[in-house]
């Protein structure tokens, strides 16, 4: 039987693509053990110097005019300027994929970011029978970049997200709602008390996880100084993401602060940190939240990346799980509130465990599993072979 070629396209701007792509990798292992399974950053130079580009460029604006990057975003949204913009991403990134087909030989793509999605519309649009195509949307909102034709199916965080992509065209059967994958880490329990031992850390003082995703964007300075007012003393985790200035200022308070201030840069022990901790403070991005929920972590969200993080926001603050401060004087009372009331960190947990998928990327890898063995049937009859 011939040997099953699988690949994943991610995009590295922030953790958030990548490790929905990775969750997803791991669970088609499950799927299909025998398989090969391939993962590309679609960001990298050597893979689309075009997207790489666009990576740069987005981090400026961020960095530096986040309110241009806003104006974009809200532009793109529309069907207009957000079809205009996609066809010019996919005209120039289209032979990138290309590219990858010719070196994988795929029989499915899944994308699990925008631009790649694009640009392996552009293909099967050409080549129908090459490859089944899916799309991974990670983020709890649909944004017009995310909306491709010719994609054989969708994966979604929530009905809502299946309702809004019907309304713009795309049959039901194609969408399927899984939630957005988590490692299999999420739906295993973990040992609190040996974790905080392992960290020299106490079970009777409240502990504070921070976090501002890979990139290590995120307001945490203005959180930091709002802890630092608590009289109380706190356990507080900082995880700096790729924020070497960042993590540096926090190892220096953690010397002088009545608080005990453990810091780390990107860490792949975050599951246990999240299993120790009595809220996260954060920005809300996908997957972070994603975790946290799977983790039942209450959420406290502030400084969003203008547009999706906005909406994630809104969407998990409204169902109870989080609460989101949108300035830094909320900021502060909310930290104060959560840290007096046990009542509120139990009745968040409650909806973080009634919103939680924490097996989204089995979902996801079942689904496709089915969708897959349709469209080898369809091929079989068609005789389609890859074009060089």
């Amino acid at each position: 039987m011939k040997e099953k070629h699988f690949l994943i396209i991610a995009a590295s701007i922030g953790s958030g693509h990548i490790k929905a792509a990775e969750a997803v990798a791991d669970a088609l292992k499950t799927e299909y053990p025998d398989a090969k399974i391939y993962m590309e950053d679609f960001t990298m130079w050597r893979v689309s110097w075009a997207t790489a580009f666009m990576k740069a460029c987005y981090l400026f604006m961020l960095r530096f005019i986040p309110n241009l990057y806003e104006l974009m975003y809200r532009f793109t949204g529309g069907r207009s300027g957000g079809l205009s913009v996609q066809s010019l991403i996919s005209a120039f990134t289209a032979r990138d994929v290309a590219a990858l087909v010719k070196k994988y030989r795929p029989e499915a793509i899944i994308c699990t970011h925008p631009f790649p999605a694009g640009a392996a519309s552009w293909r099967k649009k050409r080549h129908p029978e090459e490859f089944l195509y899916a799309t991974v949307i990670t983020d709890y909102s649909v944004h017009q970049m995310w909306i491709y034709p010719n994609v054989d199916c969708y994966f979604v965080a929530r009905e809502e997200m299946k309702t809004d992509l019907i309304a713009a065209g795309l049959p039901p059967e194609k969408v399927f709602v899984t939630g957005i994958p988590v490692t299999s880490k999420f739906h295993q329990r973990e040992d609190r008390d040996a974790i905080l031992e392992s960290l020299g850390l106490s079970r009777e003082r409240r502990t504070v996880l921070m976090m501002g995703g890979g990139l290590g964007i995120g307001g945490l300075d203005a959180a930091l100084r709002a802890l630092n007012e608590v009289t109380e003393p706190t356990q507080i985790l900082v995880v700096a993401g790729k924020n070497e200035a960042l993590r540096l200022r926090v190892e220096k308070l953690a010397q002088s602060s009545h608080h005990t201030i453990l810091v780390w840069g990107y860490s792949q022990r975050v599951r246990e940190f999240m299993a120790v901790s009595d809220f996260i403070i954060t920005k809300p991005g996908a997957l972070t939240i994603s975790e946290a929920l799977a983790a039942e972590l209450p959420m406290l969200l502030h400084d969003p990346i203008p547009g999706p993080e906005t909406e994630n926001a809104v969407y998990i603050a409204r169902h109870g799980a989080a609460v989101w401060a949108n300035s830094e004087e909320k900021l502060e009372q909310a930290i104060c509130d959560l840290l007096s009331s046990s009542k509120r960190l139990a009745e968040m947990r409650a909806s973080a465990h009634a919103m939680k998928k924490p097996y989204a990327a089995r979902d996801v890898a079942v689904c496709f599993s089915e969708e897959f063995e349709h469209f080898r049937d369809r091929r079989k009859i068609s005789g389609a072979t890859y074009v060089n």
